[in-house]
């Protein structure tokens, strides 16, 4: 994989009353250990977000709250092809997909759920063949409030 794969990669937290985004190098969105440890820098009273988008094919979701880490692969057959989909499979101590297998989301649907975004709308997100990673990301940065700023930072 090289950088240039990686469409986006931006962290928000939650500070004052408000959200803060900032972009993150794209050398993340090929680095799920690194993704992970970039949260902890960061306090939010509802938890730090990151979101990564990859090749325009697939998105992460890492959300730390306190001592957890949790997390969404927008299309489960990403990680036979990408490092940061697969780490993220291993991470939840799921085997690879394999050839056959659909592209469903993986991981916690309920990630954002008291933010307001249920699990049944990121899974309809997730998987509508129309919406490219960074429409559904801004979409949903827009229902948590952060829609503004995530644009500025998509173009």
């Amino acid at each position: 994989m090289a950088e240039d794969d990686v469409d986006f990669v931006v962290l928000a937290h939650h500070q004052d009353d408000r959200w803060h985004v900032l972009e993150l190098p794209p050398r993340l969105g090929e680095d799920f250990a690194g993704l992970v440890d970039a949260l902890s820098h960061f306090s939010s009273d509802v938890g730090v977000l990151a979101m990564a988008s990859v090749n325009d094919d697939f998105f992460v979701i890492v959300r730390q709250q306190d001592d957890r880490v949790r997390m969404l692969l927008s299309d489960f057959t990403a990680a036979l092809d990408w490092p940061i989909a697969a780490d993220l499979v291993d991470e939840l101590k799921h085997g690879i997909p394999d050839e056959d297998s659909d592209p469903v989301p993986f991981g916690d649907l309920e990630i954002l759920r008291d933010l307001g975004v249920t699990s049944v709308e990121l899974e309809l997100l997730c998987t509508d063949d129309d919406l490219y990673p960074d429409d559904v990301l801004l979409d949903i940065g827009d229902q948590l409030g952060f829609g503004d700023q995530l644009s500025a930072i998509v173009g």
